[in-house]
């Protein structure tokens, strides 16, 4: 007669649990460098901002392959990053998480309370998607993908 089976005490790759919540976020230089820093430091999220580390006029593609090495995800309002193949080839490059703000004409504040706003579904989105991408954040802090990378 067989014993009692036992059984694995290794986890399966299809556990619900979320996975960590992003170590930075990194504000482009489109954001500016105070408002939405101040506003994600002020509830706790680790913010590097784009001036800190890299020179106003850097190009896209040198940062965003700076960025995906660090493993920071961005933050930014340059929603035109997607149609430029130098700045995508980068950012699929360096497997870049990116949160694009669609609504252009926002003041700091707004966008500081947009980013805030969405934050909780960006860390859903995040749990759902892996790099490399571009999701779009609205006003309101609705999130959805405008670039997937990884297809």
């Amino acid at each position: 007669m067989a014993g009692p089976s036992k059984k694995s005490k290794k986890r399966s790759g299809l556990s619900n649990s979320k996975p960590p919540e992003p170590s930075t976020f990194f504000v482009d230089h489109s954001l500016g460098n105070k408002k939405v820093a101040a506003a994600l430091r002020l509830i706790g999220v680790p913010v590097e901002v784009h001036e800190d580390h890299f020179p106003i006029n850097a190009r896209d593609e040198e940062w965003i392959l700076e960025v995906g090495q660090r493993g920071w995800i961005v933050l930014t309002k340059d929603d035109r990053i997607r149609y430029r193949l130098v700045e995508r080839a980068a950012l699929v490059k360096a497997q870049v998480a990116m949160f694009t703000l669609t609504s252009g004409n926002l003041t700091g504040e707004e966008m500081a309370q947009a980013f805030v706003k969405a934050l909780p579904r960006i860390y859903r989105f995040l749990a759902k998607h892996r790099p490399p991408f571009i999701a779009r954040i609205t006003r309101s802090g609705e999130v959805s993908m405008i670039f997937d990378g990884t297809e």
